[in-house]
């Protein structure tokens, strides 16, 4: 058994197309099946189960509701407070390089989402790096002046923001 109490939810997609109408709506007026969706989703984004089948068959629905709901509902926070950037880095080939970024990152309350490192090309590799910046207490451009000052980064640059 799970509750919702007192929770605000966004129902409607993530993306405005159209006519598309949102609605901030309070997490006990919630019929009970967007109300177990949501705990689905929680579920598996958690890692507390490994299947969507093995989610639904714990909370008690189908996954046709499941299907139905879970790319139209969302916690209010998940909306609003995550801040995602992509960067791009060049990075000195060197070890611990990369390592010391990603430590840069994690003192400052960044949170690493993907990272992709390109073959280093004459001592240069080039790093994308996307991450939540919801937590951090920096502007995107007071942290990327730290971070080029963290030893080996040559260049640091935004390429995407959401």
């Amino acid at each position: 058994m799970f509750t919702i109490n007192k929770q605000m939810y966004i129902l409607g997609g993530l993306r405005l197309h159209g006519n598309e109408q949102f609605y901030l709506i309070q997490g006990d007026v919630l019929p009970i099946s967007i109300r177990k969706t949501l705990e689905v989703k929680r579920l598996l984004d958690a890692g507390n189960v490994k299947t969507i089948h093995e989610a639904v068959e714990q909370v008690g629905i189908s996954r046709s509701v499941y299907y139905k709901y879970k790319d139209k509902i969302f916690p209010f926070n998940a909306v609003t407070f995550q801040k995602v950037i992509t960067i791009s880095l060049l990075l000195e080939h060197r070890p611990g390089i990369l390592s010391k970024v990603l430590q840069f990152v994690a003192d400052k309350d960044g949170n690493v989402i993907t990272i992709n490192q390109s073959m280093p090309l004459q001592g240069i590799a080039n790093v994308v790096l996307s991450m939540d910046t919801a937590n951090m207490r920096l502007t995107t451009t007071e942290f990327l002046e730290e971070l080029l000052n963290v030893d080996g980064v040559n260049r640091a640059i935004v390429v995407g923001q959401s």
